[in-house]
Formats: C-alpha cells, structure tokens, sequence
C-alpha cells in the first residue's frame, strides 16, 4: 500500500496543508449534500464527482474512512412546492431523494457510509439550540430563535468576512442569503404557512434554519468534530461560516473542522447555467441527448475541483476520443493476456507510471496532472506491444495499472467484449483487403482502407497481424 503524504488546499488557513487526520484508519468527512425539490443539474453533479474523487483517492492511499452526506428534506423551497400540490413534504421529496441515488449510481459515485435527513435530526437540532441559549449566543424574537454573530468572536474566520460594520440585530429568516453581508441567522424558524410542516418543541412550535441541520447532523453521525468538510464555493459563506458559529459556539471545547475543501462552480459554455439561457441540464437531459454516462463523469472529474469547470456538449464528445485511447490500450493488454488481469498494485513496468499518478492526486487532487501522466504512458504501452516486447509478468503488471487508476476514474472495461454484427462485418472487410494485398491488387486494398476509414476505422498493422480500432 502506498503510503505517500496528501496536501490539501485548506479554505480556513488559504494554503495546502499537509493532511493530517486524527486517525488515519478512520478519517471523518462530512460533505454537503442536495436539497431534494428537483433533480440535480451538473452543476450539483461536479460536487458530488469532486467529493467521490477525494473518497476514492484516499482509499488508494490506504486510509480508512467513515463519510457522510445529508440529505435537506425541509426547507423554503420544499415546504412551498408540498403545499402547492397539496401533499405532504415525505411525499414530495420521495421521488426526488431517489432520483439522486439514481444519478449517483449512474455516475459511478461510489455510496457512503450515511445519508442523513434532515427531518430525522431535528432532536440533535434542538440540542445544539439548548447549547446556544445557555452560552447566551442564541435569542427569541416572535416565535423564532436567531444566532447572534456579534456575541461568536470567531465569526468570519472560515470567509473572511469583516462584520465590524454589521447593522446590529440585523436578521435573515429565509434558507439561503441574498446577498454577501453577515446577519444573525435563523436557527429556529415559527411557521408561515398554515399547512407548513412544523414540530412541537421545548422551544415552540416550528422547524429548524437550514444552516443548523449540517451541523446537527455531524454531531448525530460522528458525536464531535470531523477532519474533512467538503461543499461548493457557494457554501462557504454564509452557510459553512455558520456551520463554525453554531458548533463551537455550542461546543467551545471541540474542535469543528480541520480542512474545509472547497469546488468551485460549474459554467456552460462559459456563462453561468440558466434556464432562461438554455443552457441548464440535468443528468437526464444529457443522457436524453444520447450522451452516454461514463464521459459525462470524465469530464466532471477531469478539471481540477478549485478551477471552474466550463462545460459544454462539444467537450463530452471530446473526452469520448480520450477514453477511448485508454480503452483501446487496456484492451490490447487484456487480449494479449486472454483477460487475465491482476487488480494489485504495480510493481514492476508500470510501478513508475502508477507513482505519477498517484502523486498528482497528493497534490490536493490534481487530477488533470493524473490524467496526463496516464496518456504520457499510453504510447509506450502500444510501441511495446506493436513490437511484442512485453513479458507475461510485464503485461500482468499493465493490466494491475489500469485496474488501479480505474478505482478513481471508474470508467473503464474489463470484460471480454462480444462482437457485434458490424464488428464481424469490418473483421471480413479486413480479411478481403489481405487478400487482396497478397494477390498484389492494392487498388481494392486501398479502396477497402478508405471505406474502413470512412467509416471511422484505424487499421494498424503489428507483428501478430492488422488490429483495427475506432477513431
């Protein structure tokens, strides 16, 4: 098992740190998770792809991990489309919460270990409230209980943000700000609504502020603090500001977080995403388009998670041909080896390679530097099996590479594939142009490579015979 140091770019100091977790055996994460009133659009989907790309990147590195990721099934948005259909907030966000499994299976993202709701953590809600009011950081003002940023001397030390010049008792009741400037924010909200769905409490009737269930729920799944928090830029502030405020307000002893990374946004075709623009997709929309899941994923995790992603359907098609070059190449290795492939680490030809690899990713998850040093070994591979120069052990070794970098990338095949009509059909084209070769009739040879080509085809010719390939 490789044992090589991670850095991590840490949002709370603004630097890469050496990662440093209390247990190695047992890292703690906590990852943002969606609120389920829709499906998710890529845009949600690259935060989950970053956060499956830092689970399994630690995993190949030999830590053992305990990750979470909530589930907001109350909020604003929720309580107003249940209301409007007339039917309770279990019901409506039902069919949402299991479209989000659905789309992280098709991705590929890997499942964690919990996956708590908000409307099952209220108790630890109300905990973390009766902490707060008796260190005197919480208030009740008509029916609703507010924190008190200006009594937390910590406040601001995740963003940065200066609240010296802060309106006093200025308040924010809604889940989401509107804007960039600190208020006391809502823990506890009275209800609006007459259907609105509400728990009766020790501290009134009413629900809980969407800030307070992250923090409910770290301390319901892990009983104190965490080593990783993950969450888009947007979350920094004010939502993961408040996370801080609310925890070790509540718990001045423990320590909350020790690195808070940090995805950056998603654009389409460099604008923002947008419907009224045109350019917002789902998950859905994609696959409805025929694109196929797996370069959706590639090009998800292919950027590195602190740049903006600019999306675009023309770079799905892109990133097809790059898969396909590590596709074709692996499959060259499992037929020279009858699909006999080893799934431990490389030691041998490969064991170089496979180090590159691996200390792109130490490098606070710099996969588009994994990603090159794969295709910088790609024509090594193929110039030794053109010349039939590999061993046995050698080839076994390759194939060990591959099943490695596949447990980030998860996009690759290891079967034995069936061939199709067609591939039978462009097998007997190639066998009627080496006859044609042999009885010295280049005319039809050549006329047999064109339509081949045209058809999207690349003959090469190797030591053991013409292999083909599509473009």
């Amino acid at each position: 098992m490789n044992q090589k140091d991670i850095f991590f770019y840490n949002s709370l100091s603004g630097k890469k740190e050496k990662f440093e977790p209390e247990d190695k055996n047992h890292v703690k994460i906590y990852s943002c998770g969606p609120t389920v009133y829709n499906y998710s659009h890529i845009g949600n989907l690259r935060s989950y792809v970053f956060v499956d790309v830092l689970r399994r990147t630690l995993k190949l590195l030999g830590y053992g991990i305990e990750q979470t990721m909530n589930i907001t099934d109350i909020d604003d948005k929720i309580i107003r489309e249940s209301i409007a259909r007339n039917i309770s907030i279990e019901e409506f966000t039902k069919p949402w919460k299991e479209a989000f499994f659905e789309d992280l299976q098709t991705l590929q993202i890997e499942k964690l270990e919990h996956y708590p709701l908000a409307t099952e953590s209220v108790e630890d809600m109300l905990k973390i409230i009766d902490k707060l009011k008796e260190r005197g950081l919480a208030y009740e003002k008509e029916g609703n209980i507010y924190f008190s940023i200006s009594h937390f001397e910590d406040y601001g030390k995740l963003s940065k943000i200066d609240i010296s010049g802060m309106m006093t008792g200025a308040r924010y009741d809604a889940d989401e700000y509107d804007k960039d400037n600190a208020r006391d924010f809502v823990l506890w909200k009275a209800p609006k609504e007459e259907k609105e769905k509400v728990w009766q409490t020790r501290h009134g009737i009413g629900r809980p502020g969407w800030h307070l269930e992250c923090s409910a729920m770290i301390r319901q799944v892990y009983g104190s603090g965490i080593d990783i928090h993950t969450g888009g830029i947007d979350l920094l502030f004010p939502h993961h500001e408040n996370e801080i405020a609310q925890s070790e307000g509540a718990f001045p002893n423990e320590h909350f977080v020790k690195y808070w990374l940090h995805c950056e946004h998603l654009l389409v075709d460099g604008q923002k995403m947008s419907k009224s623009l045109g350019n917002f997709y789902t998950l859905r929309d994609l696959l409805n388009k025929g694109y196929h899941p797996k370069p959706i994923r590639y090009l998800l995790l292919a950027y590195h998670y602190r740049t903006k992603l600019n999306f675009s359907l023309s770079r799905i098609e892109e990133v097809e041909k790059a898969i396909s070059r590590i596709q074709n190449t692996l499959d060259r290795v499992l037929e020279a080896l009858n699909y006999e492939f080893f799934n431990a680490e490389p030691t041998l030809c490969a064991k170089e390679a496979y180090s590159k690899f691996l200390d792109a990713l130490c490098d606070d998850l710099n996969v588009p530097e994994a990603l090159a040093s794969i295709f910088e070994f790609l024509p090594k591979i193929n110039s030794n099996l053109d010349k039939n120069l590999w061993t046995r052990e050698e080839l076994l070794d390759l194939s060990a590479y591959f099943y490695k970098i596949n447990q980030l990338l998860a996009i690759l095949d290891f079967s034995k594939k069936e061939k199709t009509p067609e591939d039978l059909e462009i097998e007997e084209l190639i066998q009627k142009r080496q006859e044609a070769k042999k009885q010295k009739d280049f005319v039809t040879a050549d006329k047999i490579r064109a339509e081949l080509l045209n058809r999207g085809i690349i003959l090469e010719d190797t030591k053991s015979g013409v292999k083909w390939k599509r473009k």
